[in-house]
């Protein structure tokens, strides 16, 4: 599909191309970046902001093409046309940022870039509301999803008071998400004294949208912080708190490489992000804390125990939440059974010795993909050697660094969830 994906609204498809999308359109995309943006000591990268654009350009394309209507019914092909601020820039590193979306997504994605017209950043600057807003200040960033994950990592980054940090979270309608990071964050303000204007909550999302395996989420998530980040003016830690073990994505048969589990954090996609970010001459380092942790392992280690006991419950980890009102639930829960409900109950199992989160499926014994997930999982179990987890843990893409420190912790996730499937599933 050759797609022309533009920021001017005076511009129409040109010949050649199937399809147009315009980023400040709101019939092709609800992009919300510079309605509810910030001001900071320093001004946006121009740089930041064309990879927040090409992000956001590729999370739309994915959300509107069908896997299933593909020949192989998972990998599709993609030309795009996108204006940059600086052509030379990203025709240099083009190869890079294909294979870097191209891993992500498991798809075939060609760029060209051409020279931005409009600059969305200039306009902004010159609103009277820019002007008349006190610059923010921070030196950290930190990704807030809503989910376990995350806000482990927020209350471990605040426990250590020295940080000014500002988080970033990601709504796009549907599956109840907003309550859900609503919830996290009004915990956090409450015990750490934080203010709304703390969170940067935006909103992303294609109009007519169909397909779900949205693998390229993380990288629009990714770029709306480090856009963000681009502007503070100091020496920045992004952290993007993610348990090593599901970052990994080992899939769990030989049938499951073509797995809707995203690659967020998976250390080879990671390592091509640093590169860019670098390339890109931003003072910006990514970090993963619990790279080498299993999720049972950052449930028990959380530095503020007591606040995560009382409110683990109001996080969200389930790729399928709206499950149970098929089955005539009046709200968004965990479903039980998909791979991150099964993760997510293994490590609560671990660090907390319950899970009290209301789910639709206990026992893994509803739908159909509660039985395969069920099968699937046991058959990983039973097979499972940790003498070859320095291989398995590869076969969703090479890795270079922490090798026999991953396997070891890919060891323990698999410990975990054995367990889990002894006390609740036998």
């Amino acid at each position: 599909m050759k797609v022309y994906c533009d920021n001017d609204s005076h511009n129409d498809l040109p010949s050649g191309y199937e399809e147009y999308i315009n980023i400040n359109s709101k019939k092709d995309v609800g992009f919300q970046f510079w309605d509810k943006c910030i001001r900071f000591d320093d001004r946006y990268n121009p740089l930041a902001i064309d990879l927040l654009y090409i992000s956001v350009f590729v999370f739309a394309l994915d959300r509107r093409v069908l896997r299933k209507e593909q020949l192989d019914s998972w990998s599709r092909k993609f030309e795009l046309s996108v204006p940059v601020s600086n052509v030379k820039f990203w025709n240099e590193n083009r190869e890079l940022l294909e294979s870097m979306i191209n891993y992500l997504s498991g798809d075939n994605w060609n760029f060209s870039f051409r020279k931005k017209k409009v600059f969305d950043e200039e306009q902004f600057y010159n609103k009277r509301k820019y002007k008349k807003m006190e610059p923010k200040q921070y030196n950290t960033i930190c990704m807030l999803s809503g989910g376990l994950d995350s806000y482990i990592g927020a209350i471990d980054l605040l426990e250590e008071r020295n940080k000014k940090i500002l988080f970033v979270g990601h709504h796009g309608g549907g599956k109840g998400t907003k309550k859900y990071q609503d919830l996290v964050f009004g915990s956090l303000i409450k015990e750490y004294n934080l203010d709304y204007s703390d969170y940067f909550q935006f909103y992303v999302s294609k109009k007519k949208a169909h397909e779900d395996t949205t693998r390229t989420r993380s990288l629009m998530f990714f770029a709306h912080a480090i856009a963000l980040a681009s502007a503070f003016g100091v020496k920045t830690q992004m952290f993007i708190p993610e348990n090593g073990f599901i970052s990994l994505n080992v899939p769990l048969s030989g049938a499951r490489f073509g797995s809707s589990s995203t690659r967020t954090t998976h250390p080879y996609y990671m390592k091509k992000l640093k590169e860019l970010i670098k390339n890109m001459g931003l003072n910006i380092s990514i970090v993963n804390p619990y790279q080498l942790k299993t999720k049972g392992e950052m449930v028990l280690e959380c530095k503020n125990k007591p606040l995560l006991e009382k409110n683990y419950m109001n996080t969200m980890s389930c790729s399928h939440p709206d499950v149970g009102r098929f089955k005539g639930k009046q709200k968004t829960i965990h479903c039980g059974a998909c791979i991150p409900c099964i993760i997510r109950r293994a490590a609560l199992l671990k660090g907390m010795g319950e899970d009290c989160t209301e789910i639709t499926d206990e026992q893994l014994s509803i739908t159909e993909p509660a039985h395969l997930n069920k099968n699937a999982f046991n058959s990983l179990i039973q097979r499972h050697q940790e003498s070859r987890s320095i291989f398995e843990i590869q076969k969703s893409g090479p890795i270079e660094d922490n090798l026999v420190e991953l396997s070891k912790m890919y060891n323990r996730g698999i410990r975990e969830i054995r367990q889990l499937f002894l006390e609740v599933f036998s």
